[in-house]
């Protein structure tokens, strides 16, 4: 086990800290940005239904909220599949080119991609799909049982084949980047964080039962996306269905 002052994310730490002294001083990084939005444009599409509101308690949900990995086989309806996309990333305000929305994002930037692999949905044939924001819409990527290969590439997790609905979130680095540089980096694992939590505390106030997932084989996951891992690449997932404990 490297020392800590010797391993990666100490020195990624300090060489993003902001110093007073040097914070205007430093070299600017040039990094090209990226396209504000990802569509897939020749891919099935299916507009969401408009997201219905209940009376569901923000504090309930909060003292709620757990890691849920057990699962009824009972399916997600359309209706709760759109609130869930909707507390990630659904479109709140218009502010100029700006599509604000549930979750905050440094510089309203948005690099988060927002993926469904869908193994039980009631109006949804199962297989992966891609979150358009823009439209609310998904955009079916490929159809079929998915949920087996995404669980064994995130290390044997079952609840990832179990569950009715697993979201997979990728990153556009350079979308952020280039505006942040390399201190960039660490916005972009905020911005996914809060898209989590919302999805997390959505399915807590619906009766659904959530757990987010760090650990996965990266690339195995990118691969079942299409992803080269660099340009976009995975970084969190969370299984959501009505619980079963």
């Amino acid at each position: 086990m490297p020392d800590y002052k010797k391993s990666l994310g100490f020195k990624f730490i300090q060489a993003t800290k902001h110093d007073r002294k040097e914070l205007f001083l430093r070299r600017e990084e040039n990094i090209t940005p990226a396209p504000w939005f990802k569509v897939y444009p020749d891919a099935p599409r299916l507009s969401l239904p408009r997201p219905r509101f209940g009376p569901e308690n923000l504090w309930q949900a909060l003292v709620s909220r757990r890691s849920i990995r057990k699962y009824l086989p009972q399916a997600l309806t359309l209706d709760e599949i759109a609130l869930l996309c909707f507390a990630a990333q659904g479109i709140t305000a218009e502010v100029g080119r700006y599509l604000l929305r549930t979750a905050p994002s440094a510089g309203a930037l948005y690099p988060v991609e927002t993926y469904l692999f869908v193994n039980r949905a009631e109006e949804l044939p199962a297989g992966i799909y891609h979150l358009e924001v823009q439209d609310f819409a998904l955009e079916q990527l490929a159809q079929g049982e998915f949920g087996q290969a995404l669980a064994e590439a995130s290390l044997s997790q079952y609840m990832c084949a179990r569950a009715p609905l697993v979201f997979v979130w990728s990153v556009i680095p350079r979308r952020t980047m280039s505006k942040y540089g390399s201190r960039g980096v660490r916005y972009i694992f905020m911005d996914v964080a809060h898209i989590c939590q919302n999805v997390l505390l959505a399915a807590s106030a619906m009766g659904l039962g959530a757990c987010p997932i760090g650990a996965f084989f990266d690339d195995e996951v990118n691969e079942l996306l299409g992803l080269d891992g660099e340009e976009e690449t995975v970084v969190y997932l969370a299984s959501v269905g009505h619980p079963a404990e």
